[in-house]
């Protein structure tokens, strides 16, 4: 194999990134094609553009794919869906040799597009830059399992483990937590999510708007969800009033109801889901937000849901960032719950926006067991 196989795989996955908010429910992919040491074709899927990665990367090619050598951070397509097979397109095209980091994640077809471009003759490498290949697609792999999304619980405290600051109701902009920095990096997460998931008591206090304003290109909205069992939730706050088929509230009360006319009449999509334990059952929102393939979810809430669906198993990562300050006072924890015994991280990594850190971790491994 090619000395150089993980620059042009770390190239592919540069290229891969670049659609971010462009692919969903489609996984993340770039590709690479190579010979005699030249790049002669790359590029990247959008779910809109139709083609994946590889047929793109053909196409840059011409005929200077024939004999050359194609980097991809995932298996091959071996199966007609919007598109035909890549493994065809790959043999038709004459490539010699396919290095790749991952099989498809799909159980189902994981490997056959490997054992298919065998069989025609043609070099199979895999496990190249494997790990990071994993991480890139963790949502697409959770959906494509489980058809449920991939959830990021994501927070921002003080190191005294505080969600707020005592003058935080006052809503001035000194009341922020963390740095500019570390908001910027929230605005990329909102921008790689289908969907951001909050409930009520986030709204009635902070009136917030939810929004991705990361500046970047997506092609679906991003779907604001809130948990709201006793419908609480005002026509006249701003999330309400910008709501544009991107609103969607879970509540445990008819929609019969008065309120929830209100909110219907005022562009809000309701769901209502029985409760479990005195409030509303995640587990059936993360089914229903699976039906409509939500692959990823950044969950940004309060002390009580965020202990909520650390207790009911739902959250699969954590990204918790840490100010240098500290709240002097437990007014508002990171999370209250009786039963958090799931909340075991592991492939732990720091990183640094600006003076603040940030703790990631993951709880749930989606590509083996739950």
């Amino acid at each position: 194999m090619d000395a150089n196989a993980i620059g042009y795989m770390q190239r592919a996955m540069g290229l891969a990134r670049k659609a971010t908010g462009l692919a969903s429910p489609n996984p993340l992919v770039g590709c690479v094609l190579v010979r005699e040491g030249q790049i002669v074709g790359e590029g990247f899927h959008q779910y809109d553009w139709r083609d994946h990665a590889e047929v793109v990367a053909i196409k840059s090619a011409g005929e200077k794919a024939r004999g050359s050598t194609l980097y991809v951070n995932l298996e091959p397509c071996n199966h007609t869906g919007r598109t035909g097979p890549c493994t065809e397109a790959i043999i038709k095209a004459g490539i010699q040799r396919v290095v790749a980091s991952i099989d498809d994640p799909n159980p189902v077809v994981a490997g056959g597009g490997f054992d298919r471009l065998r069989a025609a003759g043609v070099e199979v490498f895999t496990g190249v830059l494997e790990e990071e290949a994993r991480r890139l697609n963790e949502p697409f792999a959770k959906w494509i399992r489980k058809k449920r999304p991939f959830v990021t619980l994501k927070s921002a405290m003080t190191l005294d483990g505080q969600l707020a600051l005592p003058q935080a109701g006052k809503r001035k902009s000194s009341t922020w937590i963390t740095s500019e920095e570390s908001r910027a990096e929230v605005h990329r997460m909102r921008h790689a999510s289908d969907a951001l998931l909050t409930g009520i008591g986030t709204i009635l206090a902070d009136d917030p708007l939810l929004t991705d304003r990361s500046g970047l290109s997506r092609r679906r909205r991003l779907l604001r969800v809130i948990l709201d069992s006793r419908l609480r939730l005002s026509p006249r706050s701003r999330i309400v009033k910008t709501a544009d088929d991107d609103l969607l509230v879970f509540t445990a009360i008819t929609l019969l109801s008065a309120k929830a006319r209100a909110l219907q009449k005022a562009g809000v999509e309701i769901v209502s889901v029985k409760k479990r334990a005195g409030h509303i059952d995640l587990n059936a929102v993360m089914n229903e937000l699976g039906k409509r393939k939500i692959l990823s979810v950044l969950l940004e809430a309060g002390s009580e849901l965020n202990g909520a669906a650390l207790a009911a198993d739902i959250v699969d990562k954590v990204f918790l960032f840490y100010a240098p300050r500290f709240a002097g006072e437990t007014r508002v924890p990171f999370a209250t719950a009786a039963n958090l015994k799931h909340a075991a991280l592991r492939n732990l990594n720091i990183h640094q926006f600006g003076p603040d850190f940030a703790l990631e971790g993951m709880l749930h491994d989606v590509y083996g067991n739950h």
